[in-house]
């Protein structure tokens, strides 16, 4: 059992203060990850019903209403951006403004096509993942927000490796490779991951 103030692999570090708001009494990584399984799988669920169209979801109420669905039985701050700087992230000050940016730059591909429409909603997750606007979730929010977006662009849901990223492991790893790869402004990877 993994206590939850350990980091390993990929994962956002928590502060203290965070920690303290978790809303269950839980003692480990592995409890957490289960207890916020099920309430991501009850936002899935929200969001796949919703009819939100692709201009509307992309968006800052958008965002935080499906963040807050996703971990709303697990810490106070669900919705809520981050308030302190993390190891991963552009400065939290910040966020709000390069969201803007970025749900302007998605809604002129989606407009224009400029790319196809999984390339739309994965490269939507890559830059998601790079802002890092919430404490925790990110990744895992990142990767509902690229589902919900391509099935509203008429596109199947993605399968992100077919296995649990959550997990430390050679599917994990491959997808932290192909998240570091669009670092470098190639997101042919991801986009492959994200159909395996």
């Amino acid at each position: 059992m993994t206590p939850l103030m350990t980091t390993s692999g990929g994962n956002t570090p928590l502060s203290p203060e965070e920690l303290a708001d978790l809303l269950p009494s839980l003692a480990t990584k592995e409890e957490l990850n289960e207890w916020e399984r099920d309430n991501i799988l009850l936002a899935r669920e929200w969001a796949t019903r919703d009819r939100t169209s692709p201009n509307d979801m992309v968006s800052d109420e958008y965002l935080r209403k499906l963040h807050l669905k996703m971990f709303d039985q697990t810490w106070k701050w669900a919705g809520q951006y981050r308030q302190i700087e993390k190891n991963i992230g552009i400065p939290f000050h910040e966020i709000r403004e390069g969201l803007a940016v970025l749900f302007g730059d998605v809604r002129y591909w989606i407009e224009n096509g400029t790319f196809s429409p999984d390339e739309i909603a994965v490269r939507f997750h890559y830059r998601l993942v790079a802002i890092h606007p919430f404490p925790n979730g990110n990744g895992r929010h990142a990767r509902l927000m690229a589902d919900v977006l391509v099935m509203k662009l008429g596109r199947p849901a993605f399968t992100w490796g077919s296995t649990d990223l959550i997990k430390p492991g050679e599917s994990r790893a491959r997808y932290l490779d192909a998240i570091r790869t669009a670092d470098n402004s190639d997101i042919q990877p991801l986009l492959e991951f994200a159909r395996l």
